[in-house]
């Protein structure tokens, strides 16, 4: 408590400080200096605990934010799906206030992801619950800081070097029922937006949502995390194109990103394949380009705004940089 100080007047002063809150009077006699500050800590405490930070739960948090903020982000697709497992999975930091969550909580809370899931997922969410922790306190004023800033994380693990093989390519190809001539089902568009994507290192996303009125005769304009951007079309990739026109109206390739990717790993699967994914088509496009053009180019055509992002998708063998050496 408080306590008060006489000054030369014969009067005496008590300041009082907490919580961030300071306050001073004056008074005739010591007694009612020391009743006031008791009475003022009270209000002081009861303000508090009548705060946003003190009266929402993190979950309550997370909901406002799938409300109003992840609508708006590229990203809302995995926000929402990462989120919402967040909620169902009833961690204890979820049910706390916002206001009570310190780094220690959620330390806890990466310890017990980080033993079901790989680091590369953990240091996503964790980036996610900052965002949200971000909100609550850039946007909404509830919070004075964000307690994600102060946790650990995980190492950063090594960029992927996947580079699919031409034999793996013939062979998803086969699975997906790919031929030369007019798309006619849905597995034949997914194989050739694959083909497309071998082509011109465009995202899944970025295809999948990629629209007639959008393409060109040499170019076409992609809207990705990072976006819109040009992607060139080549005389074979145009032919890849002028297959599957007029398997839908609207979309070129009348597929959806989640039905991509299911389709995807059903033909690798059955195929007796492993070990990539649909992503590492960006890889391979960036490893076969990269010999052919200059990097800021490769870095226009993949909407890289760091040429460093060159070193991580253009992956060549050893046997290859010594064949090109000769």
């Amino acid at each position: 408590m408080a306590k008060p100080r006489k000054l030369a007047s014969g009067r005496w002063r008590v300041e009082v400080w907490k919580r961030g809150v300071r306050d001073s009077q004056v008074f005739l006699t010591k007694r009612e200096a020391e009743s006031w500050a008791a009475r003022r800590e009270i209000e002081i405490e009861d303000a508090a605990r009548t705060t946003p930070a003190n009266r929402h739960t993190l979950a309550d948090v997370i909901r406002r934010y799938l409300a109003e903020v992840a609508p708006a982000k590229k990203g809302e697709r995995f926000e929402r799906l990462r989120l919402n497992a967040f909620l169902e999975a009833g961690h204890p930091l979820f049910s706390m206030t916002v206001g009570d969550v310190q780094p220690a909580d959620i330390a806890a809370w990466r310890d017990t992801r980080a033993a079901v899931v790989k680091p590369g997922s953990v240091l996503r969410e964790l980036t996610l619950l900052s965002a949200v922790f971000e909100a609550a306190r850039r946007d909404w004023r509830w919070l004075e800081s964000n307690p994600v800033h102060d946790v650990r994380k995980p190492p950063v693990q090594p960029h992927r070097d996947v580079v699919i093989s031409r034999a793996q390519i013939k062979a998803m190809c086969r699975q997906l029922g790919y031929r030369r001539g007019p798309v006619r089902s849905v597995t034949q568009a997914c194989a050739v937006c694959f083909l497309v994507a071998l082509r011109t290192g465009a995202r899944a996303g970025e295809l999948t949502s990629l629209r007639w009125e959008s393409v060109r005769e040499r170019s076409a304009t992609v809207d990705g995390k990072t976006g819109k951007r040009d992607i060139p079309i080549t005389r074979r990739t145009r032919r890849l194109l002028d297959q599957v026109a007029g398997f839908d109206r609207v979309l070129v390739f009348g597929v959806g990103a989640s039905t991509l990717d299911t389709l995807f790993r059903r033909a690798r699967a059955a195929a007796g394949l492993s070990g990539f994914t649909f992503h590492d088509s960006r890889h391979t496009a960036a490893t076969w380009l990269a010999p052919r053009i200059d990097v800021l180019t490769l870095c226009k055509i993949f909407g890289w705004s760091n040429p460093k992002m060159a070193m991580v998708y253009v992956n060549p063998t050893a046997d290859e940089i010594a064949d090109r050496l000769e």
